[in-house]
């Protein structure tokens, strides 16, 4: 574990009192999301890491994160017009939710390793990528971990960028790493054309952010984009027999024009600049 201050969850916190009640002292545990382990000492009241002492977080709830504030321990989320909250989930990693509508997938794979299939069908070694949607940054660690020359992320909500500095998950600094904390379609427009090998677009689903669906911003895409750049748009499978909608299908149609070839690829479409 790094010198972050414990994150914990009402998983672990039920693990060390659970060995208090059966007579330890001591445990080994995970205090940083599954990142790594480390023994702690361990009592009635509370634990003690890395000379510390700290107290269990009163109430501790299901489906939250808590950190700690230098005082207590309290809820990694933060209410501004919208609930933006930390989740954690039987992988480690994290997810995060705005207003309760979950921001990665999580049932059958981690988010982390989810990003990192994805990021794998852009090819960014040696490559710049443009990553539209920064999120918890995991499709920007994953370029970095692959070897990407360089990413420029961008996240347009303070909130979510708070939460990554919180996320052990998320990347750490790094030279390559530009992270910006704007809105994606009024910045593209201050991009250069062709600056960048590949991209990276994790839009929030249609219906909350249509902008990033749009002609007008997939000419934006194709247009700092060089010729035979790879783009994977996450579209996620929303119900069509619900929705009345493909919205995979449009998007392709919709890349397709802006001058893309394309295809259906996991949960999104797979595109090429033509």
């Amino acid at each position: 574990m790094t010198d972050r201050a414990p994150l914990l969850t009402l998983d672990v916190v039920t693990r060390l009192r659970a060995a208090v009640r059966e007579g330890e002292s001591d445990i080994e545990c995970s205090l940083d999301l599954a990142r790594s382990r480390v023994r702690v000492a361990v009592d009635g009241e509370g634990f003690v890491h890395a000379g510390r002492r700290y107290p269990y977080p009163e109430p501790c709830r299901d489906r939250t994160i808590y950190y700690w504030d230098g005082t207590t321990f309290v809820p990694a989320a933060r209410y501004a017009g919208a609930l933006i909250k930390l989740v954690p989930t039987d992988w480690g990693a994290p997810t995060f939710e705005i207003d309760g509508i979950k921001m990665l997938p999580t049932a059958r794979v981690s988010p982390y390793d989810d990003a990192v299939r994805k990021v794998a069908l852009v090819e960014p070694a040696g490559r710049a990528v443009l990553d539209t949607c920064g999120g918890l940054g995991y499709f920007a660690a994953a370029c970095l971990a692959a070897g990407a020359r360089e990413v420029r992320s961008f996240e347009k909500h303070p909130d979510v960028v708070w939460l990554r500095s919180l996320n052990p998950w998320s990347p750490a600094p790094d030279p390559r790493l530009t992270l910006v904390a704007g809105d994606v379609v009024a910045e593209i427009a201050l991009l250069p054309d062709g600056a960048f090998d590949a991209a990276l677009h994790d839009p929030p689903r249609f219906g909350i952010a249509g902008e990033l669906y749009s002609a007008a911003f997939y000419a934006g895409l194709a247009r700092v984009l060089k010729r035979r750049a790879r783009l994977f748009h996450y579209t996620g499978t929303p119900n069509k027999l619900t929705s009345g909608r493909d919205v995979p299908k449009e998007v392709a149609q919709r890349l397709q024009r802006a001058g893309f070839s394309t295809e259906l690829k996991m949960d999104g479409v797979l595109a090429v600049k033509r």
